[in-house]
């Protein structure tokens, strides 16, 4: 099992290029961001990628159904991001998701020797991953279902007679006073999306059920170890209540790999 640390792409350049630094040098496998509508992903990595040197750098994730496989490439070559450290996820909302997301992946394989990671949410999506992913991202979920999923993943992958992908979830974490309201308000934002809704129904459980929210740094790693025994990597998303430097940088220490 590895951790991985993920922010919103939107956050200012310093606290994406200090919080990748000091992720590398506590150890983390992996550094994440998202793809915040028409704030890119790939740039925010870019910022990243001089400034470290042996993690691994992940969005999570490009949907397809707004940029296509030929607009990620082209991006991803005039970010000039290491294609040996990139973990490159790509996603899709229904209609045609399933279909969308196979013919994305088999075009980003023809073009980019990296490794590619599929969002899934229901048991199509999961088992879909298992059939042409490098890996999978999963989100919002209880070790519970990060089980279930693990079980369909590996489900496509043996259909396929193909090694399972990596697994991993992001599961956001919120530090300090305030930091169970901000669960809450992000829980909802997301039950307000209908694939999201229907995840959260799926598995009988309010949203904030699925994240970590500690009041003090010492409370987190016993939090996340629930995850631990179900995923290949643990993604810690930070739920900040500005996004400055230096509460990034607490998180982040205090979510460390042991």
């Amino acid at each position: 099992m590895a951790r991985g640390f993920a922010l919103n792409a939107g956050v200012p350049a310093d606290v994406i290029l200090q919080t990748a630094r000091t992720a590398e040098a506590l150890g983390y496998g992996s550094f994440w961001v998202n793809y915040p509508g028409p704030i890119d992903g790939l740039a925010a990595l870019a910022v990243a990628a001089p400034e470290t040197a042996r993690i691994a750098l992940g969005v999570g994730v490009v949907p397809l159904h707004t940029c296509p496989p030929d607009a990620i490439i082209a991006a991803t070559r005039a970010n000039a991001l290491p294609l040996d450290r990139l973990l490159l996820g790509v996603g899709s909302p229904n209609p045609a998701a399933l279909a969308r997301v196979r013919d994305g992946i088999g075009a980003l394989r023809q073009h980019l020797r990296t490794r590619l990671y599929v969002a899934a949410l229901g048991p199509r999506m999961c088992r879909l991953a298992g059939e042409v992913a490098d890996g999978v991202l999963l989100n919002w979920l209880t070790p519970e279902h990060a089980r279930r999923s693990a079980e369909w993943v590996r489900e496509g992958a043996r259909a396929a007679g193909r090694p399972a992908p990596r697994l991993a979830a992001y599961v956001r974490v919120a530090l300090g006073p305030g930091g169970a309201d901000r669960l809450v308000t992000e829980g909802r934002r997301y039950a307000a999306i209908p694939a999201y809704a229907a995840h959260f129904e799926r598995m009988g459980v309010a949203p904030e059920a699925t994240g970590v929210a500690a009041a003090t740094a010492a409370d987190i790693p016993a939090a996340l170890a629930r995850w631990e025994g179900e995923l290949d990597d643990v993604v810690v998303r930070a739920l900040t209540a500005h996004d400055t430097v230096d509460e990034t940088l607490g998180l982040v220490r205090a979510a460390r790999p042991t």
